[in-house]
């Protein structure tokens, strides 16, 4: 039987399910888990959702079933003075995927990349760009939607997409 989820774009409330979405990408690996308070107060991690939603701000929610949310992807414009991990320069959306550890592999993780990657060109973006740490399995599907590495570092790639 396939899996069944929905796409719908980011929502205002959305905030604290993405706060949850970056906890569970700052936690993809085995091994204990870092407690979301700490993840969402760094600066690096929180960047990514204090004060959703601002202007720029897209994103796209994944829905199972029942209507429970298990994943999103977003994406938001960085000042290089706070960068995220895969920050590589001024007018360049980073973009940020978190799934819920049950719904991964199944499908949820590229049907929301894919939306955010058509959204991005719709607003006349020309590159998206994200970071990746080494092991992490999602960098096989970023590669897959085309996303290549611009840059290798301590322990992360980041990777940018072109769009046009």
């Amino acid at each position: 039987m396939p899996v069944r989820f929905r796409i719908r774009p980011a929502e205002q409330g959305d905030g604290s399910f993405l706060a949850d979405m970056v906890v569970e990408a700052a936690n993809w690996h085995a091994g204990a888990p870092r407690p979301k308070h700490e993840i969402v107060s760094d600066p690096h991690h929180g960047g990514y959702v204090a004060g959703w939603k601002r202007p720029g701000d897209e994103g796209f929610v994944a829905l199972d079933a029942q209507g429970e949310q298990v994943g999103a992807a977003w994406y938001r414009m960085l000042p290089r003075a706070e960068p995220g991990f895969g920050y590589v320069g001024a007018g360049v959306p980073e973009l940020i995927i978190g799934v819920r550890p049950l719904w991964r592999a199944q499908g949820v993780g590229r049907a929301l990349l894919r939306s955010l990657v058509r959204q991005a060109g719709a607003q006349g973006f020309s590159r998206l760009s994200l970071s990746v740490q080494h092991g992490n399995h999602a960098a096989v599907l970023y590669r897959s939607e085309g996303f290549v590495v611009v840059e290798s570092g301590a322990g992360r790639d980041t990777m940018v997409k072109r769009l046009r």
